[in-house]
C-alpha cells in the first residue's frame, strides 16, 4: 500500500516527506494507522548517526493509531482499536521468557537495523530502492506503521489518541527508571540529571513514588522551572554551580538515588559523585557509541551501584495503561511537556527539541 513517510537519506537529515510502498502484515504483524508520533532524542541521534543505523530510513518510535489489519497469528488487538506503539522485543529469548524483555538478547538488531523480524524489508520508494523501516518496531514518522503484536498496547478510547505516543518510549523510560527500576520508597530522596522529556518524567514518577526530596537539575532555568511545576522540591542550574557540592548540601553528604538522562557523559560523573554510600545511578541518556567515564573505583566500593535501564525497566502492556489510568485521575500531567506539529513542520519539530524551545513535540500525522 502507497503511504507518507519522512525518510532520512543522509547523515544529520532532513526528514524528507516522500510517498512510499508499505508491505501487507505478516503473521504478527499490525497494520495501524498513525494518528500522532512522538518524536524522541533517540530519532534524532540515529538520524546523526550517533548509533549506525543504515540509512534511507523512516525514523519514529513513539507512534499513536488505530489499528487498520492484523495478521492471522495475532490475538492480542482487532481492527478499531486504539493502540499505542512501543518497543520491540524477540519474545523467546532467556531474558525476555523470565519477564525481563527489557534485557532482550536481541533487542539491537529488529529495533535499530532496518529489517523486520524476519529479515525482510517492508518499505520501499517509489523507485523500487530499500528503505530501512521497523525502528523500533514501527518507524512511526509515517501515515501507516507496521508493528508486531508484541510491541503493540491497546488504550482506552476516551483518552486523547494523539496525546498518547510518548508513553511508548521517552515518557515511560522517565518513569519506569524511577517506579519499576530504582523504586525509591515513599519518603526517600533523589536527583535527577537533566530536565527534559524523559528527565521531567522521572520528576512525576518520583511524585508518585512519594518521594520527599526531589532534586532537577539542569541548566536552563526555564526547564528547572518546569520541574518545580511537576513536583521538584529543590532545582540546580549546574551552569551557576557545583550540583555535587549543592545536592551534598541539601542531603548531609550525599544522595541515595540519581538518574542521569542528559546523555553528556560528565554529568554521569557528576551523578555517581552525588551519591552516597549504598546509592544507586540510574543511566538513561544514550551519548554516542564508545564514550567512556572515569570512575574511581574506590568510590565505587563502598556498595554504590551503577546501573543501565532500558525504556524504564518495564512491561509496557502492564506499563502504559497504569500511566494512562494515571494521568486520567490528574496524577500524572505528561501532556504539560507536549507541543503538537503538524507532519509537514517534522524538520521544524526537530529544531525545537534541540534547542530546548520544545520538550516533548509530537507529529500530528492525520486527522
Amino acid at each position: 500500500m502507497k503511504i507518507n513517510g519522512a525518510v532520512v537519506r543522509a547523515k544529520g537529515g532532513p526528514f524528507v516527506l516522500e510517498q512510499l510502498e508499505l508491505a501487507e502484515p505478516g503473521d504478527d504483524q499490525v497494520l495501524v494507522k498513525i494518528v500522532a508520533s512522538g518524536m524522541c532524542h533517540t530519532d534524532l541521534i540515529c538520524r546523526d548517526q550517533y548509533y549506525p543505523v543504515p540509512l534511507p530510513m523512516v525514523l519514529g518510535h513513539e507512534g499513536a493509531g488505530i489499528v487498520e489489519k492484523v495478521g492471522r497469528g495475532v490475538k492480542k488487538v482487532v481492527p478499531g482499536d486504539h493502540v499505542v506503539l512501543t518497543f520491540y522485543t524477540c519474545g523467546h529469548c532467556p531474558a525476555c521468557l523470565s519477564g525481563d524483555s527489557t534485557s532482550c538478547a536481541n533487542f539491537f538488531v529488529p529495533n535499530f537495523m532496518g529489517k523486520a523480524a524476519d529479515g525482510s524489508c517492508t518499505m520501499h520508494d517509489h523507485g523500487g530502492g530499500e528503505i530501512g523501516a521497523s525502528f523500533f518496531g514501527q518507524s512511526s514518522f509515517g501515515s501507516y506503521a507496521l508493528s508486531y503484536e508484541r510491541n503493540t498496547v491497546k488504550v482506552p478510547k476516551d483518552v486523547p489518541l494523539e496525546l498518547l505516543g510518548p508513553l511508548g518510549c521517552g515518557i515511560q523510560t522517565g518513569a519506569g527508571s524511577v517506579l519499576n527500576a530504582l523504586n525509591p520508597p515513599a519518603g526517600s530522596s533523589i536527583a535527577i540529571f537533566g530536565a527534559g522529556a524523559v528527565g521531567l518524567s522521572a520528576v512525576m514518577g518520583a511524585v508518585i513514588a512519594g518521594c520527599t526530596t526531589i532534586i532537577s537539575v539542569d541548566i536552563k532555568d526555564n526547564r528547572l522551572a518546569f520541574a518545580k511545576d511537576l513536583g521538584a522540591t529543590h532545582t540546580i542550574n549546574a551552569a551557576k554551580g557545583n550540583p555535587v557540592e549543592e545536592i551534598q548540601k541539601l542531603t548531609g553528604g550525599g544522595i541515595l538515588y540519581a538518574l542521569e538522562t542528559s546523555g553528556v557523559a560528565a554529568v554521569l560523573g557528576q551523578a555517581i559523585n552525588s551519591t552516597c554510600y549504598g546509592g544507586e545511578i540510574g543511566i538513561v541518556g544514550a551519548p554516542p557509541l564508545g564514550t567512556t567515564i572515569p570512575v574511581d573505583v574506590n568510590f565505587m566500593l563502598f556498595n554504590r551501584k551503577l546501573r543501565g535501564i532500558v525504556e524504564g525497566h518495564s512491561v509496557p502492556d502492564i506499563f502504559i495503561p497504569r500511566l494512562v489510568e494515571l494521568y486520567r485521575q490528574g496524577k500524572f500531567p505528561f501532556d504539560k511537556l507536549v507541543k503538537f506539529y503538524n507532519f509537514d513542520q517534522i524538520n521544524e519539530a526537530a529544531a525545537d527539541s534541540e534547542k530546548g524551545v520544545t520538550i516533548k513535540p509530537v507529529l500530528r500525522i492525520v486527522g
